[in-house]
């Protein structure tokens, strides 16, 4: 299930963006965009949790009209589980309603491939 981002989750927030290519392990650069989802309204972080937390997507508002997926992380050793697909799929739930739900350059790959596979699913 998505839970909400908080403070006291920020080294494990940390660890799971570090595997987006461009955080690419630079603690300052991560230190930079946690510090934003922290600080700015129109930025959300959200972490999967299981039995302990093993995904973590970020959504930015833009212009009150989109809800722009910028990054999506999966600990390596749980990913092909379909943890991603479940997040994007609960991001759309969230904010469907309000936003036109999009991803990034950055998530646009993988964010087309939950919409092949949710189109399968209703096949």
């Amino acid at each position: 299930m998505l839970i909400r981002y908080k403070k006291n989750l920020e080294k494990i927030a940390m660890g799971l963006l570090s595997f987006m290519p461009e955080e690419k392990k630079d603690v300052k650069k991560l230190l930079q965009t946690i510090r934003e989802y922290e600080t700015n309204p129109d930025w959300h972080l959200y972490l999967w949790k299981d039995e302990d937390i093993l995904g973590a997507i970020g959504v930015r508002i833009e212009n009150e009209i989109n809800a722009v997926i910028q990054h999506i992380s999966v600990n390596p050793s749980h990913r092909g589980q379909g943890i991603g697909n479940m997040m994007v799929n609960e991001v759309k739930k969230l904010y469907g309603e309000k936003f036109a739900v999009c991803a990034n350059e950055d998530t646009q790959d993988f964010y087309t491939r939950c919409d092949e596979i949710e189109t399968q699913e209703e096949n």
